[in-house]
């Protein structure tokens, strides 16, 4: 049994996703990917389903009914790994904007490191984004700025989607709790992360902007982020976090 899994959410990533899946499974590090898909119109999963068939082993597909968020789609996957026994579990995204070459980076960083959870930060080194304009820049960082001065957070990139949990970590967070599902919800899951005292250490990345494909990022997303920040500072407060 391979102990690293690789949750990969899709919604019309048709462009990316037999890419991703081969660069990811093609890395010295022996990994398993598991596509969480949205029920994409642009019939995402099916090609997923047609290269099971070439990585049966390594290469599995949740297909949920409808779009239900990124954070939820995690939470699913989060469960997966856990009753499939994996002691390693990355988030990644579909469209390159992180390098696969990097999962074995915040693996080192789990396995012969004293992590607990490694974040590919964007920040811990400076700004390392390419292709983002200034203002989807600015927002990203003064973002985990932000979140730092309300959290107590010493983490620089706090909004980072690319990170790897050990296996007890996500055992010890009631997942079902879990609330939000944008940029909050990274948060919220380094939060609740930090408030159990586990080891948090950011991995120096290189983050680059999709070439292919729709950003799903939203308003409502970044007012769920700027508002949930203090939500859970509330109930960390109030001890119901």
């Amino acid at each position: 049994m391979n102990d690293c899994l690789v949750i990969i959410p899709t919604y019309n990533e048709i462009e990316n996703v037999e890419s991703i899946i081969r660069t990811v499974l093609s890395q010295h590090k022996f990994f398993h990917v598991l596509i969480i898909d949205d029920n994409s119109p642009d019939h995402t999963a099916d090609k997923v389903i047609a290269l099971q068939s070439e990585f049966s082993d390594r290469l599995f597909l949740e297909k949920r009914a409808k779009k239900a968020g990124l954070g939820t789609a995690y939470v699913h996957g989060f469960k997966w790994a856990l009753e499939n026994k994996y002691n390693y579990i990355f988030e990644m995204d579909a469209d390159f904007s992180h390098n696969p070459a990097d999962l074995e980076k915040l693996y080192n960083a789990c396995h012969l490191g004293d992590a607990d959870l490694a974040i590919g930060s964007r920040y811990v080194t400076g700004v390392n984004v390419v292709n983002w304009p200034l203002s989807r820049v600015l927002l990203s960082y003064f973002a985990s700025v932000y979140v730092r001065f309300i959290t107590g957070m010493k983490i620089h990139d706090a909004t980072a989607g690319f990170v790897c949990y050990k296996r007890q970590v996500l055992e010890s967070i009631h997942l079902d709790q879990i609330k939000f599902v944008g940029y909050a919800f990274q948060i919220e899951m380094k939060y609740r992360t930090f408030c159990k005292n586990f080891k948090i250490s950011e991995v120096p990345i290189i983050f680059t902007d999709r070439t292919k494909g729709q950003s799903k990022m939203s308003n409502s997303i970044i007012v769920e982020a700027v508002f949930g920040v203090i939500a859970l500072r509330l109930k960390r407060l109030v001890n119901t976090l």
